[in-house]
């Protein structure tokens, strides 16, 4: 009886470690603003591919949501997704964890008047500035006193021509596009200012903390075996890992 007993009792310990043992996650609900070849609507983009790279041989499939960028980070904090896409590293505070591998690079520049000198990062503080909404670039760049955030890229050229401000600030895929609508293209200039890593910014929770702890074991791996270059090859983009 008490061999009985004992087989019981272990039985029930067995059972209560195993209900303690969170599974691990069978999918990743990432969101992000769309952005053009990076992270496409469709499921298409360099980030996407990265991603499916990072996640999928887990077992993890990737849910996407297309949303704009500041309603991501919002998801995030309120765990209703378990990262979002294209963060600067330690862009939000508030309900957000950081892995310590970043899986692209935004080349950040400027786009002005070719009337007006071309800015570097030592006199980009003398200018007015303008950036979309949630960016935070003044986190990054030096010294900016004059800055104003923007709800619709369509509106930067009419800014610019009407002297409402100097330059627009985005990466320079977001630049080339805004130039792209111009009628008269020579009238401005793009300048690169710098590049910043780009980071999933995952929620700070026990799920989000997982997650991330897998991206960065296996971004290791894959930037180790050199395994993500030709998806940087596929869509004419410079590898960030050298």
């Amino acid at each position: 009886m008490a061999r009985c007993w004992l087989a019981i009792l272990l039985g029930l310990l067995g059972c209560s470690c195993a209900l303690a043992e969170p599974a691990a996650p069978r999918e990743i609900r990432l969101a992000s603003e769309a952005w053009q070849d990076h992270t496409n609507a469709d499921g298409s983009g360099l980030a996407w591919d990265i991603l499916r790279q990072v996640f999928e041989p887990e077992g993890i499939e990737l849910v996407i949501h297309s949303v704009p960028y500041t309603r991501s980070i919002g998801l995030v904090q309120r765990g209703e997704a378990d990262a979002w896409v294209g963060s600067y590293r330690n862009e939000v505070d508030a309900g957000v964890f950081y892995p310590r591998w970043h899986y692209d690079v935004d080349q950040i520049s400027a786009l002005g008047l070719i009337t007006l000198p071309a800015p570097n990062l030592a006199t980009l503080g003398e200018f007015r500035l303008v950036w979309m909404r949630g960016y935070e670039y003044q986190r990054y760049l030096p010294n900016l006193t004059r800055y104003r955030e923007v709800q619709r890229q369509s509106d930067i050229l009419n800014m610019l021509n009407l002297d409402r401000t100097d330059f627009y600030i985005d990466a320079r895929t977001e630049v080339d596009e805004a130039l792209e609508t111009a009628s008269d293209p020579a009238r401005y200039r793009i300048t690169d200012l710098t590049r910043l890593p780009l980071y999933l910014g995952f929620a700070d929770n026990p799920r989000g903390r997982a997650l991330a702890q897998l991206y960065d074991r296996r971004m290791a791996h894959l930037v180790e075996q050199g395994s993500l270059r030709p998806l940087f090859e596929r869509w004419q983009q410079p590898y960030p890992f050298d």
